[in-house]
């Protein structure tokens, strides 16, 4: 039996309960019994799986001391090694020391897990499944797709802001869906969908709308200021839409770091920028479609399901 913790987040769609969920899935498909819970209760349990160390520090302590012989391993969030390790370390390095396997999902978060932990780190990538149909861009405007909830680390504005310093004769519209965490981002969206014709905000919308989205989009903007390695590139690069990203370890452990479509982090004008490329200029959106389909292997579920393989036979046979 396998214990798998996700503590609970405002909506079911945020990034550690939807990978939770498919980690689930992969467990189950490689023949485990899988239980998931949001804290540890006790139960007996042959092996922990917890989603974000500083969030399920206390259930990564209570099964140890349970059973300090038995198994853990510890998926590493981006608020994790990107903020909790330094804003708040006790209960994050704790749960990481206990743990026996930890999880990354880039290839470069190595780089701030602490030097005598990282030989227990493997980086595990998140898959995605390709679009049920055909991908087709809109034909009346260039979609720009922008996919997370309105938090402050997603800096979730920055494309829209971006889009207000296009020529006036741009194509370019933002999309933007997610969830926004607070009251004072759901009003900032509101006033600048509002106030920028080349923006909307649609809002918490399920799996299938966004993948309706993807398919119709030009271009995908993340502009996350930090990131653990954002699912939606995974699904952006399967289905073959270029993506234009913050450059910043969460996405350049995904992309590479030689993918073209990076901006400075912050860039308002270099972002917009590159939307005028994507609408100008179809050699630079081939040179993108060319870089990501390099990296779109990575991202598949036949990999995924291998690399969990090969870290539960680890386990086993230590």
């Amino acid at each position: 039996m396998i214990v798998l913790i996700t503590p609970q987040g405002p909506t079911s769609r945020t990034g550690n309960r939807v990978a939770a969920s498919r980690w689930a899935r992969i467990l189950r498909r490689l023949g485990h019994r899988v239980r998931v819970a949001e804290d540890y209760d006790g139960h007996p349990a042959d092996l922990m799986v917890a989603v974000h160390a500083w969030r399920s520090a206390s259930a990564v302590i209570a099964f140890k001391e349970r059973y300090p012989q038995r198994p853990l391993v510890l998926q590493l969030s981006g608020t994790d090694i990107y903020g909790h390790l330094q804003s708040d370390p006790e209960p994050t390095l704790r749960a990481m020391e206990l743990a026996d396997r930890l999880v990354a999902l880039n290839d470069l978060a190595w780089r701030v897990v602490p030097r005598p932990l990282r030989r227990r780190l493997s980086v595990i990538h998140q898959s995605a499944e390709p679009l049920l149909g055909p991908r087709r861009p809109d034909r009346r405007s260039v979609v720009v797709s922008v996919i997370g909830h309105l938090r402050d680390v997603k800096d979730p504005l920055r494309a829209a802001e971006a889009a207000r310093l296009l020529p006036a004769d741009s194509r370019v519209q933002i999309e933007q869906v997610g969830r926004a965490y607070t009251d004072a981002w759901a009003r900032r969206a509101t006033r600048e969908a509002e106030a920028n014709s080349r923006y909307r905000w649609r809002g918490d919308v399920p799996a299938a709308a966004v993948r309706r989205l993807l398919a119709r989009s030009h271009a995908m903007v993340i502009s996350s200021l930090n990131e653990g390695g954002a699912n939606v590139i995974s699904e952006a690069a399967v289905a073959g839409v270029p993506i234009l990203a913050s450059r910043m370890d969460g996405n350049v452990g995904l992309l590479g770091r030689d993918y073209p479509g990076y901006f400075p982090v912050g860039d308002t004008r270099a972002l917009a920028r590159l939307l005028r490329r994507v609408e100008e200029e179809p050699s630079f959106v081939a040179c993108l479609g060319k870089a990501l389909a390099k990296r779109a292997p990575l991202f598949r579920p036949v990999r995924e399901r291998a690399a969990w393989r090969r870290l539960l036979a680890e386990l086993k046979a230590r």
